[in-house]
């Protein structure tokens, strides 16, 4: 693979690494630094500067329009091993496939949170799409119920897990690795209450790129949100056409829809011929994880941010250790609460998630770990870019029972797992 090619163009924001090469994302603050107070939400510049990306399988072409940070301070490129949609954008402050510091994660969320309206007819019902958003959803909805007061809102993420709790409704995700989508109900019934009379319906994602299923899952949810007055996407980058834009809020109208990104742009792909890249099966077996999962987390609802619980608060670090937190699948938020405890501390902390998402190594992602699911699948999972060595420990969290630890995984890192017990919630 070869690294980005700039078109040309005129770039007013200040880039100091180049794409596929940022280690780190060079905004926020260092591991030295004090964090700031939202710079995303302050410095918001118009920018024209086109770069064409040569991938596996074809050249990827994005156009900046609009932007908080440079672009590969945001994300930069692979290839997926997806015959559906060939290419990725990878998030550099997301906490999925590369590492990233917590700081900037949760920067990032409260840079999200503070672009929506904290005034927003109620009640708000936040949506986060599985797999790589879950964690991304429940940070930027935790943050807008801290800084907003609002007590009216709900949080659901979408899953791929089956459990015998009421399925609220399914979804299709066309050019996923694994298309599937699951909404369950509420397990509360004042939280069903909520999400029965919602007027505004907050939608996050990593990415845009068409708008389709957003619009499918809107599509989804209106027969049970029948007060539904208002939709927001919300996104750390949106690729979408003005004409995608147009067709979304054509598609949902009456409802108002708006989006929120921390940057704006169009992309085009031209395959090269390449012969398309084998998928292997990530979808799993589709049976009851109940006796993983017990109450099932956040998938059957939150109404309040998570805190972590003791057992892990007692976690220490010394400062200037070395430490990598790992999440696994859909369970990410939680330890990335715990790395960010361990930052706090004054360690150097990175945080990543496992993954189900097949994708080709590269510049982004120079290299993959392949090793069975924590959920009895019997579908692999991977690990991207991690370099055992730059640490002097290494965890991984799990909301699944002690027998389902990655014992190759773990011996591979020489990491030590942690099972979370279930996430304090201070909701009703």
């Amino acid at each position: 693979m070869s690294h980005p090619q700039r078109l040309g163009g005129r770039h007013r924001a200040n880039a100091r690494f180049f794409l596929g090469r940022c280690p780190r994302p060079p905004f926020f603050f260092s591991h030295r630094d004090t964090p700031s107070a939202h710079p995303l939400g302050r410095n918001n510049t118009e920018v024209d500067v086109n770069h064409a990306i040569p991938l596996a399988h074809g050249v990827l072409e994005v156009a900046v329009t609009r932007a908080s940070l440079p672009l590969e301070a945001l994300c930069g490129f692979a290839s997926r091993r997806n015959p559906r949609r060939p290419f990725l954008f990878v998030s550099r402050v997301l906490g999925r496939h590369v590492p990233t510091d917590p700081r900037v994660m949760a920067e990032t969320e409260a840079a999200l949170a503070a672009l929506l309206d904290p005034a927003v007819p109620g009640p708000v019902t936040f949506l986060a799409m599985a797999e790589t958003a879950v964690g991304l959803g429940e940070g930027v909805f935790s943050a807008w119920l801290t800084t907003s007061g609002r007590t009216d809102a709900l949080f659901l993420p979408s899953t791929r897990y089956r459990l015998s709790a009421p399925v609220l409704l399914t979804f299709e995700e066309r050019h996923s690795h694994a298309i599937d989508h699951l909404l369950y109900q509420p397990a509360r019934v004042a939280d069903r209450a909520v999400l029965a009379a919602t007027q505004t319906l907050v939608l996050i994602d990593d990415e845009a790129s068409t708008g389709a299923t957003f619009a499918a899952l809107v599509e989804a949810c209106r027969p049970h949100m029948p007060a539904l007055a208002r939709v927001v996407v919300v996104t750390l980058t949106d690729w979408r056409s003005p004409e995608a834009r147009d067709r979304l809020r054509d598609t949902l109208a009456p409802i108002e829809v708006s989006a929120i990104s921390l940057l704006e742009g169009r992309f085009s792909f031209t395959p090269n011929g390449a012969p398309p890249p084998a998928l292997p099966n990530v979808v799993g077996t589709g049976c009851l994880k109940d006796h993983l999962l017990g109450t099932g987390g956040a998938r059957l609802g939150l109404r309040r941010p998570r805190r972590l619980p003791a057992a892990l608060v007692a976690e220490t670090a010394r400062p200037g250790e070395r430490i990598l937190v790992l999440g696994t699948g859909e369970f990410v938020y939680p330890p990335s609460l715990l790395a960010r405890h361990l930052a706090a501390q004054g360690a150097r902390v990175d945080f990543q998630a496992t993954t189900r998402s097949p994708i080709l190594v590269g510049p982004t992602l120079p290299s993959v770990r392949e090793f069975p699911d924590a959920y009895e699948d019997q579908i692999p999972n991977y690990l991207y870019g991690v370099q055992p060595e730059a640490y002097d420990r290494i965890l991984v969290g799990y909301e699944t029972p002690p027998h389902t630890a990655q014992a190759s995984l773990l011996a591979d890192l020489k990491a030590r797992a942690l099972h979370f017990p279930p996430l304090e919630d201070d909701g009703p």
